[in-house]
Formats: structure tokens, C-alpha cells, sequence
């Protein structure tokens, strides 16, 4: 036997040791047994599915992670593990959700089991930045001046 090495060890065991480890044994199978079970994939896709719908959500209406998160009453953190889908989403904070970004809760279901991720086109990504500037003009008149140039521009 070489250096760092150890050899097996041999122990004799008597009635009452093995009694006792064959009890330890069955409470750590019952222990186990009452553990949560694992999600499944698809479980875990619909989790990911609702939190990518929850931060397009966000985004399209031009809110940061933590303008969400004190709209809902979580922190920063808890949206980011929402919208990566670490952390489920009980039915109650979707409700919150869903009223915080003014959405119906259907919403961040739709789209469930299609294939492949939903990307968003250059186009799609272009319109939204559009509607969150002209959202972010002060200026009522000035909005509405901007409303009626791309409807001018979008009839001919």
C-alpha cells in the first residue's frame, strides 16, 4: 500500500447495530419520500415560457426590473429569478402581474408549446422602441403631433 492510501476497514457489526441502521435507513427513505418532487421539463418550460412573456412584458412597456418589482412589492432580484424562470410564479403575484403591466394573465400563457422560442423581428423591435419613445414625451400636444405625423406618413 502506498503513502496517502487507505486500507478497508473491517467492523463487526452486532444484531442491535444492524437494527439500528436498518431504522436509520428506512427514516431517511421516509424523509426522502416527503421531499418536494422534482419539476418536470415540461413544468420548467412553462415556468421559462411565463417569464420570458413577463419581461417582453416589461420591456415592450419600458420598465426596468426594479419599477416592476415595486409595482408587484418584491425586490429586483425576485423579478429577475421570475423573468429567467428560477423562481415559479404563484398564481396570486401573476395576478399581480398581470395588473402591474396591464396585461390579462392569458397573456403570458400564450404562445405555450409551440416550437422554439418566439424571436422578435428587427421590424417588431424597431415598433416597440417607437411606442416607448412617443410614450415618453411629456408634452401632450407634442405626442399627439408625433401621433398624427406617422398616420400622415402611414397613408401614402
Amino acid at each position: 500500500m502506498q503513502w496517502g492510501q487507505s486500507s478497508p476497514v473491517v467492523i463487526a457489526l452486532n444484531d442491535m447495530d444492524r437494527a439500528t441502521i436498518k431504522h436509520v435507513e428506512g427514516r431517511l427513505a421516509r424523509v426522502k419520500s416527503m421531499a418536494k418532487p422534482k419539476r418536470g421539463r415540461s413544468t420548467a418550460a412553462i415556468d421559462d415560457h411565463v417569464g420570458s412573456r413577463i419581461r417582453e412584458r416589461r420591456i415592450m412597456l419600458g420598465l426596468t426590473q426594479q419599477q416592476l418589482a415595486e409595482m408587484i412589492g418584491v425586490t429586483y432580484q425576485q423579478t429577475h429569478k421570475y423573468e429567467r424562470g428560477i423562481n415559479r410564479v404563484s398564481a396570486g403575484r401573476l395576478f399581480e402581474i398581470a395588473r402591474a403591466l396591464s396585461a390579462p394573465i392569458t397573456y403570458f400563457y400564450e404562445g405555450v408549446g409551440e416550437e422554439g422560442p418566439r424571436q422578435i423581428t428587427p421590424r417588431q423591435r424597431m415598433l416597440l422602441e417607437i411606442a416607448r419613445n412617443v410614450a415618453e414625451i411629456r408634452n401632450e400636444k407634442q405626442q399627439e403631433a408625433v401621433s398624427q405625423l406617422a398616420r400622415a406618413l402611414a397613408s401614402r
